[in-house]
């Protein structure tokens, strides 16, 4: 993204403070708590902390219960041969199954399997018990998203 785009179109700003510093600082000081808090979890479901956020972004797909090879990729940021290596282990491991679309047989669906919604789930429920502890030092949207919704 632009510079620019990022600045709000190159308008000024007021300079930095020491308050938004600090500010910023607790910010990333607490995100990456967070992300420790996740990866530890995920290593004592036996899971990678990669294999937890395939399983999440397959769930969390917006509109449908499966999702592609190269929808997968954007979530995770990653090259799509990525996703197939990362795909083959969590298919190994009886977390998810691939199968071809039916409209584009091209096309990959991924699903869960009973084991990866289980994995998924419990870690999930981890996850959901820290974020809402954390509230106080940033705001999640939709907090509540692992609330039973299928």
């Amino acid at each position: 993204m632009p510079t620019s785009a990022r600045s709000g179109g190159g308008a000024r700003r007021r300079p930095l403070t020491k308050a938004d510093f600090e500010s910023l600082s607790e910010f990333r000081y607490q995100l990456r708590r967070f992300l420790r808090f996740s990866e530890d979890a995920a290593q004592r479901e036996g899971l990678t902390p990669l294999q937890y956020q395939l399983l999440l972004h397959v769930k969390g797909y917006p509109g449908r219960a499966w999702a592609t090879v190269g929808e997968l990729a954007e979530r995770l940021q990653t090259q799509q041969h990525g996703v197939v290596a990362l795909l083959s282990r969590c298919e190994t491991a009886g977390l998810v199954t691939r199968s071809a679309g039916d409209t584009d047989r091209r096309q990959v669906h991924v699903r869960l399997t009973g084991a990866g919604e289980a994995s998924l789930h419990r870690l999930a429920e981890q996850h959901r018990a820290e974020l809402e502890s954390l509230s106080a030092v940033f705001q999640v949207a939709h907090i509540t998203a692992y609330n039973d919704r299928g």
